[in-house]
């Protein structure tokens, strides 16, 4: 198996970097994102040997190409233990059955009962032992529409190298995912909650990377999905599901709820490392940049719609530019020029070799407020499954899709249900039993800021209780 030796940026200035870099880096200085410089290969033989083995002895096969350069086999091993050592279900990452040709892949099954656990416990783990082994500290720093802040301060809290801050917009996460962030109290955790949407938080976060002077003073690190670490700990269920399914010697379809990107991009780096998927299918809600951009090659965001799904309520998605590196066939000018026409006209329009290059990668299904009380309910009552409004989106999708008996359909749970019970009960009719490890935190003591929507008020916050710059590692 070729390893990885190097990453780029796709915006081009940044080449040549190692992992461990790009760990800690997150954003490249560029403003790009990395992403490998060759993709590693696995055969139809490396994977049939996938087939049968506990979760973290897959993982390690297929994220050790990226890593060998800075961790021995055994080490990664270890450490993958420990990430999905706190998983509830002996699976990791089970499949259920939910029709004839058609399967949810349920992620949520880690500490905080959402998809964003599989790649922020390794994470977090190999940024600990990076940082240890340099006696450095860093300052995280990322957005969430929902999960993605829970789980990474579920993964960091209380590591004494490492301060996080997490941006949530106030008021538009759901209690029980606000709760997951504001109940932790550990003096290295910082919650924020920005008076603006999801878009005002990423944006802010994104330039404070890019305000170079203030990200080398505290050592900003990248825990979003912009960091590429996140994209690598989540290809590894779309192998794990489809050789579960027959693969390599049939191949699967994938349906994913989507808002940043990140999490099909890793589906679709699974297919350029060999996995047979026969499509992608991106499943969106009423915040439909994603539809729009597949239907015109025109992309174009819009004002964000709260929903009842909200961590899909993103009308940028950061992820897509590393699917944009691949359209134009790798050349990081061309990639820039759109991101800075994007900046300037607030949109950009794809040529038409790319427009054609994206539709023949992926398909893409809306699915609105109304229909997707109605497919919970629906899947309640045909089958006895509970699926969260996320989900219910991605199984919606599934349903718009064409069938294929030659293909299993597996669409992606992203979150356990009882994280958003309002929705969930009034689709099903009753109450939902509530996991204990929710409960404890609806009813804990909660602490976190409210800031105005603006990059000065979130960068002083940081200046002031940062400890990059204050207090050495010992």
């Amino acid at each position: 198996m070729k390893t990885v030796s190097d990453y780029v940026s796709t915006r081009g200035s940044a080449t040549n970097f190692g992992f461990e870099d790009v760990l800690l880096t997150g954003l490249a200085r560029d403003g790009g994102l990395f992403l490998p410089g060759a993709w590693p290969q696995f055969s139809p033989e490396d994977i049939r040997e996938l087939a049968g083995l506990p979760y973290p002895e897959a993982a390690l096969k297929i994220m050790l190409p990226f890593v060998r350069e800075c961790i021995s086999e055994d080490e990664f091993q270890t450490l993958l233990n420990d990430a999905y050592a706190g998983f509830a279900h002996r699976a990791v990452a089970p499949l259920v059955q939910i029709g004839p040709n058609d399967w949810v892949l349920e992620l949520f099954h880690g500490p905080t009962l959402a998809f964003k656990d599989f790649a922020m416990q390794v994470l977090a783990r190999l940024m600990d032992r990076t940082l240890k082994s340099r006696n450095a500290r860093a300052t995280i720093i990322g957005a969430t529409s929902g999960d993605t802040g829970g789980a990474a301060i579920e993964a960091f809290r209380g590591r004494e190298a490492i301060d996080i801050f997490i941006l949530h917009p106030e008021g538009r996460v759901s209690d029980v995912q606000r709760c997951q962030m504001t109940t932790a109290l550990e003096a290295n955790v910082h919650n924020i909650a920005l008076e603006g949407t999801f878009d005002d938080c990423q944006a802010i976060v994104k330039a404070l990377f890019n305000d170079h002077e203030f990200r080398d003073r505290h050592s900003l690190a990248g825990v979003n999905s912009i960091n590429w670490a996140r994209i690598m700990g989540q290809i590894v269920y779309y192998f794990t599901a489809a050789v579960s399914l027959g693969a390599p010697d049939r191949a699967v379809r994938f349906c994913v709820p989507t808002g940043n990107f990140g999490d099909i991009y890793a589906g679709f780096a699974a297919k350029q490392m060999g996995l047979p998927i026969a499509r992608l299918v991106i499943a969106t809600n009423i915040n439909d940049i994603l539809k729009r951009v597949l239907e015109t090659g025109n992309y174009q965001p819009q004002n964000v719609v709260a929903t009842q799904s909200p961590s899909m309520d993103i009308q940028v998605s950061s992820n897509f530019e590393r699917l944009l590196f691949t359209l134009c066939g790798r050349d990081s000018e061309r990639v820039k020029a759109l991101m800075d026409e994007l900046r300037a006209q607030h949109q950009f329009t794809l040529s038409d070799q790319e427009f054609g290059e994206l539709k023949s990668l992926f398909s893409v299904y809306r699915v609105d407020e109304t229909e997707t009380v109605e497919i919970i309910r629906r899947l309640y009552q045909e089958t006895g499954y509970i699926a969260d409004p996320h989900t219910a989106v991605g199984i919606g999708a599934a349903m718009k899709t064409p069938k294929d008996p030659s293909s299993p359909m597996i669409a992606l749970a992203t979150a356990h249900p009882a994280k958003f019970p309002d929705t969930v009960e009034r689709a099903i009719g009753r109450e939902l039993d509530q996991p204990e490890i929710l409960s404890d935190k609806l009813s804990a003591q909660e602490r976190f800021t409210v800031l105005h929507n603006d990059y000065a008020a979130v960068a002083h916050f940081i200046e002031e209780r940062s400890r990059a710059v204050k207090e050495p590692l010992s």
